[in-house]
């Protein structure tokens, strides 16, 4: 069986402050990616909550 022919195995969760010692580069590159997603995702519904609220805030002002 080649190398490559491997099932990888599953990915452990992405965790801020996992000890990163025994990944290789390849997988620290994919887990700062995914970080990097995830970030975006936080990003884009902080925007949406903040909306939310602002609006709500805004109708009772009135």
């Amino acid at each position: 069986m080649m190398e490559d022919d491997r099932p990888r195995p599953i990915p452990a969760p992405l965790t801020p402050g996992a000890d990163l010692s025994r990944l290789s580069v390849e997988e620290i590159e994919e887990r700062i990616a995914a970080f990097r997603a995830e970030i975006a995702r936080l990003e884009a519904t902080l925007t949406a909550k903040r909306a939310s609220r602002s609006a709500a805030d805004s109708i009772f002002k009135l």
